[in-house]
């Protein structure tokens, strides 16, 4: 048996000469205490693995103590075996209906003792064992539910939690931001991979960070590009609004970066589909016009700007000061009339 750490509790010197002497030989390790306040001190102190404990004791005595560590969440679990040369009925039953482990008379046969901490110990180990089990499991059921987090919107993982699955929708009104890094291809190319890394993971934070503090959901980053939506899983007065809001905030954070950075960004409207793919990997993505479009707004030029699609600029017209850049063709859309964003008005 391995050994233990085991508080004997008795108020004659005597006694606990004699159980320190029987622990030493099983190859355990005691601590002793003189009365039962001495024990729950000891006990709030350090761990143990059982308590040896004498029922008529002053100050406290071992009732008391063995209510107060069966009604303490962290205590409850350590097991209490009552020695005692109070050997009527009622002092048994009172001290088993506590939650002691046993109940041994005084004087008590070394043999039977020896015996009755092996199977306390044994529970004791046993239980410590299954604590064990069930934290693993919990931390693991966290770490599973920050990675569903991480990959999927709060709305989405709270549907698969509730569900075991993601009904795919459609969804009208959602305004599609596309973010893109003009010139990162060929910056890519020319510098280490630990620092293309740490620039991409510096912006794509930056991205999260300000889609959330425009109500915004940001659903995936491709390479240097970042897509958020405003009026999918969550509602949104203002989608297009917040989509504006949110490119000219990532455009001043990539400007502060390192590289300084200049960001294209390309804002939509309207009917998306929605669902989640993948079975070992999971990818919640958006498909439709609406995405392309957005998509395809975000490539345009060659320098730094945020463009808007018709639809688009309708819903911010008085809103924002914008050049026209005239029917623009988009593959697979032909002629769009598409507006570059000069500024907000009324805002910094």
């Amino acid at each position: 048996m391995d050994p233990a750490r085991i508080l004997i509790v008795d108020d004659e010197a005597f006694n606990l000469d004699v159980l320190e002497q029987e622990l030493e030989l099983l190859g355990h390790t005691s601590m002793r205490a003189a009365n039962g306040a001495e024990a729950l001190e000891r006990i709030g102190a350090e761990p143990f693995d059982l308590v040896l404990l004498d029922v008529m004791m002053p100050r406290l005595d071992g009732y008391g103590v063995l209510e107060r560590v069966k009604s303490h969440e962290a205590w409850r679990h350590i097991p209490v075996i009552m020695i005692s040369a109070l050997t009527d009925m009622s002092s048994v039953v009172r001290c088993i209906a506590r939650g002691a482990e046993d109940y041994l008379p005084k004087p008590f046969e070394p043999v039977l003792l020896e015996a009755r901490i092996g199977a306390c110990l044994e529970r004791k180990r046993l239980h410590d064992r299954e604590v064990a089990h069930l934290d693993a499991i919990e931390r693991e059921r966290r770490r599973s539910e920050e990675l569903l987090h991480a990959i999927l919107p709060a709305p989405a993982v709270a549907e698969l939690k509730t569900t075991g699955r993601v009904r795919p929708r459609h969804f009208d009104d959602v305004a599609v931001l596309f973010v893109d890094l003009v010139g990162f291809t060929a910056w890519c190319h020319a510098h280490p991979p630990e620092e293309v890394v740490a620039c991409v993971q510096r912006l794509a934070e930056d991205f999260e960070t300000l889609a959330h503090q425009h109500s915004m959901e940001k659903i995936k980053t491709v390479g240097d590009a970042s897509m958020a939506t405003a009026n999918l899983l969550q509602p949104h007065t203002d989608p297009v609004m917040a989509a504006l809001r949110c490119s000219n905030d990532m455009s001043v954070a990539a400007r502060a970066s390192p590289s300084s950075w200049r960001v294209r960004a390309g804002i939509h409207v309207g009917p998306v589909v929605a669902g989640v793919v993948g079975r070992t990997k999971f990818s919640f993505d958006l498909w439709g016009d609406t995405v392309n479009v957005a998509a395809r707004l975000s490539a345009l030029g060659d320098e730094g700007a945020v463009y808007l699609s018709g639809d688009a600029f309708a819903r911010v017209r008085d809103r924002c000061r914008v050049l026209g850049v005239g029917p623009v063709w988009l593959k697979g859309k032909g002629e769009l009339e598409v507006y570059r964003c000069e500024a907000l008005l009324g805002e910094r």
